[in-house]
């Protein structure tokens, strides 16, 4: 015979669903300046091309107003997310709002690349004539607004550690004879020494993926491609103005394209894997059953998946046979896991 209970928290208590990152707000004020870098320049470019007949500086302005509407994405998803973080109709909150704006500008990079690395190929096969006396100046403004975009942004959560793992003391009791002397205790405490510090490690290394602001992510991702891609001109444009070497500005187009799509191709990865609810941190995973085990009961069934940057949640299954365990023993027992911001528990009781 068994009784099954199921609470959402402690003895159902209310609780908010706001799983935004700890730098959101800050994250997106930066994204908004870098807006009106963007758009000053590219006003600036159009209008100052179409007065001097530059159609070299219309076509940047043009490629400048591609970058701000990119910059737009990310700073609508900031706004969005603090506008709605409370909204009911977001169960699970505004938390992803910044995974999906990730994701969208991670294909608009693939699609840049795609588009480079083609117009690449073309000059290729039919050359084109470089007017350098245009072109070079342009590709050294558009790399002083990319760092001056890249400053703006810097310091936004593109993957840090918070220094932050779990003790457990893991006991092994059925290894520790085998590797040597039944009785070598020493052995067996190195042993879980290495175990407990390759835990510890990877802990780390989760909590650190799994606390990147992909939003962010994404918009710096998106400068630095384009301060690489300027980098690359500028050199193809000097080399083929030097030297000769006409090749050399296609070459820098297609290697430019390269990187770009690696790093788009990432992005997608990474932000993809959060909107399908994959398991974030098999570390965090292995903590929970770790956990349960100990306190002599049985995971039935458990569940994580990225609310937000930094945030899980977990839904956990429980056999025990102790009548008085019911879910806030268990909510207090996860408690010591920071990042698991909302926890569902079923608790299902045994006859002993």
């Amino acid at each position: 015979m068994s009784m099954n209970k199921f609470y959402d928290a402690p003895f159902a208590t209310p609780h908010d669903h706001v799983f935004l990152g700890e730098g959101h707000d800050a994250n997106g004020r930066k994204t908004w300046s870098v807006i009106v870098l963007c758009t000053v320049m590219m006003i600036g470019e159009i209008v100052g091309g179409s007065m001097f007949g530059s159609l070299a500086l219309v076509a940047d302005g043009m490629h400048m107003s591609t970058h701000a509407g990119a910059m737009l994405i990310a700073a609508l998803a900031y706004t969005c997310a603090r506008k709605y973080a409370n909204n009911p109709q977001f169960v699970f909150g505004t938390g992803k709002m910044g995974d999906l704006a990730g994701f969208t500008s991670a294909i608009i990079l693939a699609m840049i690349a795609l588009l480079i690395g083609y117009e690449a190929v073309d000059r290729f096969v039919s050359p084109v004539q470089i007017r350098f006396a245009e072109a070079i100046p342009i590709a050294v403004l558009g790399l002083l607004v990319n760092m001056v975009s890249a400053w703006l942004l810097s310091g936004g959560d593109h993957g840090h550690a918070h220094g932050h793992s779990h003790s457990h003391g893991h006991a092994h009791a059925d290894d520790s004879c085998q590797a040597g002397d039944p009785h070598d205790h020493s052995a067996h405490h190195d042993h879980e020494q290495h175990t407990q510090h390759d835990h510890d490690a990877q802990d780390a290394h989760d909590h650190e993926r799994n606390s990147r602001d992909h939003n962010m992510r994404a918009a710096y991702i998106h400068v630095i491609a384009d301060a690489a891609v300027s980098v690359l001109a500028i050199i193809g444009l000097l080399l083929a103005k030097t030297l000769g070497w006409v090749w050399m500005d296609p070459l820098a187009g297609i290697i430019g394209a390269l990187v770009i799509f690696s790093w788009s191709y990432t992005l997608i990865r990474d932000t993809g894997a959060i909107l399908l609810d994959m398991n974030p941190s098999v570390s965090l995973g292995d903590n929970v059953k770790l956990v349960i085990k100990e306190a002599g009961d049985q995971l039935l069934d458990l569940h994580i998946w990225r609310l937000g940057p930094g945030h899980f949640g977990a839904v956990v299954s429980v056999r025990t046979g102790t009548i008085a365990r019911g879910p806030a023993y268990y909510h207090e027992l996860l408690r010591q896991y920071r990042g698991l911001s909302h926890i569902t528990v079923e608790v299902h009781h045994t006859s002993p």
